[in-house]
């Protein structure tokens, strides 16, 4: 199993998670974040085309994630999943696609790849993340989440990658332009995951089996790559370089499990 982004924060996100089995490969697309012009030309730059993709993943409705996931199922021709709450905010469920609906802690099979969806609390009708896995080895994607629960905790405990929102460092949110209100949305329990809970979310998983780690949707005015990696080293012991950071302009480029 292989993944790879092609770009994190509050101005778009996408994830591309691809197993092999013998001489069948499976990939999927963990939000849709951009429009179909960028989302391709973003592919091209991992060196893929548009053509073999088996499913588009949606975690909710807010623009930086549904993007242009209804035209490029249509013009893929590949089912999109999401939760119904979602299919209804964003109107798939009326729409010429072919709609998957997923329900929290029900896993579903895409080809050789396993998808658990999972519940977490964000200021969204029906979120959804996920754990993806090829039967040796797990994924977890957690972003755009307020704060943690001990279900996320346990979902995400033994994966061997972890995708994990860093969205803000505290001191920047605070002394930041946003007024107030928009403050107090992103530190709330529905909101995002600062530096420090996000740590604490990591400190708080079984991490014997985790050879991967990315921090994501960074805030580019609310927080710094180099603060949310010593954050996470932290937690780990290692060193700050370890800690694989996801940009906006472009993601991060194949890791391999």
């Amino acid at each position: 199993m292989r993944f790879a982004s092609l770009g994190s924060g509050s101005e778009g996100n996408a994830l591309v998670v691809e197993a092999q089995s013998g001489t069948t490969t499976t990939r999927v697309l963990l939000d849709c974040g951009f429009s179909a012009t960028e989302v391709e030309r973003r592919l091209a730059r991992i060196g893929l085309d548009a053509a073999p993709f088996a499913a588009i993943l949606i975690t909710h409705e807010h623009s930086d994630h549904i993007g242009s996931a209804l035209t490029l199922a249509r013009r893929w021709s590949v089912p999109l999943y999401m939760s119904w709450g979602t299919a209804r905010a964003v109107g798939a469920d009326e729409a010429d696609v072919d709609l998957r609906v997923l329900w929290g802690d029900e896993a579903v099979a895409v080809g050789d790849l396993g998808v658990l969806p999972y519940t977490v609390p964000h200021d969204a009708r029906e979120p959804l993340q996920y754990v993806f896995s090829d039967g040796a080895s797990r994924l977890g994607v957690l972003t755009d989440v307020g704060t943690s629960t001990p279900h996320i905790n346990a979902v995400l405990s033994g994966c061997d990658a972890l995708v994990l929102e860093c969205n803000h460092d505290l001191g920047m949110l605070a002394t930041s332009r946003y007024p107030a209100s928009l403050k107090a949305r992103i530190g709330g329990n529905h909101g995002h995951l600062n530096n420090d809970a996000a740590a604490a979310i990591l400190a708080s998983l079984d991490r014997s089996r985790l050879r991967h780690l990315v921090a994501a949707h960074l805030s580019q005015q609310n927080n710094l790559p180099e603060l949310a990696q010593a954050a996470m080293a932290a937690v780990m012991n290692a060193a700050a370089a370890d800690v694989v950071v996801a940009s906006q302009d472009s993601g991060f480029d194949w890791l391999t499990l």
